[in-house]
């Protein structure tokens, strides 16, 4: 992605309200977003990065494999399942886009979840796996 293309807070905005029955609230004075009430992507204070939900057993292998593009804030994320991407890492908002939606699956209510299977992304994955 070239620098003219790098990913914004404004797209990760877009992107995260696009999500069904999501709201915006500051939060520690930054914008969170919120499914049900929980919160599933915020933006950090610099807005060059964003936390999501990220289950702490799949957290080091993402990190290990792009610490380029996802890392941890010390003693910060280190006893929870969240942790932080950097925006100007992103490939594009195609990238955004589906970590916005694992992160949002992981908080909203299971009804709703399942009312929007077109945002299960291992689904679809598992689907073109079968197919080939």
């Amino acid at each position: 992605m070239t620098a003219d293309a790098a990913i914004t807070a404004a797209d990760v905005r877009s992107a995260a309200l696009s999500l069904p029955d999501t709201t915006e609230k500051l939060a520690w004075g930054q914008p969170t977003f919120r499914v049900a009430g929980k919160i599933f992507a915020s933006l950090g204070d610099d807005e060059r990065a964003m936390g999501v939900k990220c289950p702490r057993e799949d957290r080091a292998e993402l990190i290990a494999a792009e610490p380029e593009k996802f890392f941890i804030r010390e003693g910060h994320d280190d006893h929870y399942a969240w942790m932080r991407v950097r925006l100007s890492a992103l490939e594009d908002e195609a990238e955004l886009a589906a970590i916005l939606a694992d992160s949002w699956r992981q908080v909203a209510p299971r009804r709703l979840a399942a009312a929007h299977p077109e945002l299960d992304v291992a689904e679809e994955e598992s689907a073109g796996e079968d197919e080939g």
